[in-house]
């Protein structure tokens, strides 16, 4: 009895010790959850952009009036500028605002009687316009309207070598694409549609000729530095 006695409280005593053991054993460190980096698009940015425009425009001669006189002719250009602007991103949309200017080759004339007698061409243009949009992490994907402005000099170069300058306001609208390279640079590629409406010349030899509305089509390529940090990674740990 003595002997059973002191084996059960040996048993006892050693699994006493075992679980104190236990209990004193440093515990392994759970490793942090990271969650990926997501691009954030808020934030002032700037950049230059180089694109192509082409149009369809025609005048009608009003003095002396001739309804239905005037002849159509294209415009075709090449133009290169910088754009500077702000965009603010909550959750996945993205809202901005935006203004460019550029320098542009546009011309267009009506080539009929012989040779060019009307031509118009363009040296500078420009917008200011909202932008919104939804971001998939580096990419954004956005729709984009607002004012378009720009000079119009309207031409006979070959009749009596006037050249009558106007600066008209228009609106345009479009849509694109950009993707963040980096975490400060991005590019984009965009498509605007712009109009602005028919124009009035008064020549000094008594003519006077209406542009029928200039509607203007164009695509461009553009690169934006962003004075954001970019993506941050949101640490959770459990």
């Amino acid at each position: 009895m003595k002997k059973l006695l002191l084996a059960s409280t040996a048993i006892v005593a050693f699994g006493a010790s075992a679980q104190a053991a236990d209990l004193g054993s440093p515990r392994m460190p759970i490793a942090a959850a990271v969650v990926a980096p997501v691009f954030n698009w808020t934030g002032l940015y700037l950049g230059a952009q180089v694109g192509g425009a082409w149009a369809n425009t025609g005048y009608n001669l009003d003095i002396p009036a001739t309804p239905n006189s005037g002849t159509g002719f294209k415009t075709s250009a090449f133009f290169g500028g910088v754009h500077i602007g702000y965009r603010w991103q909550v959750n996945q949309f993205v809202f901005g605002v935006v203004s460019d200017l550029e320098l542009t080759s546009a011309r267009g004339n009506d080539g009929g009687f012989g040779g060019t007698i009307d031509q118009i061409n363009r040296r500078w243009q420009g917008s200011t316009r909202l932008v919104a949009g939804f971001a998939v992490d580096r990419a954004l994907i956005y729709a984009t309207g607002g004012l378009a402005y720009g000079d119009f000099r309207y031409s006979r170069p070959n009749f009596d070598a006037q050249t009558i300058t106007n600066t008209k306001i228009g609106y345009t609208v479009g849509a694109g694409v950009a993707y963040a390279i980096s975490p400060n640079w991005s590019v984009s590629l965009e498509y605007r549609y712009s109009g602005y409406g028919s124009q009035g010349y008064a020549f000094a030899a008594g003519s006077q000729r209406t542009l029928t509305p200039y509607n203007e089509h164009s695509v461009r390529l553009g690169v934006s530095y962003m004075f954001t940090t970019g993506p941050s990674a949101v640490v959770a740990r459990y």
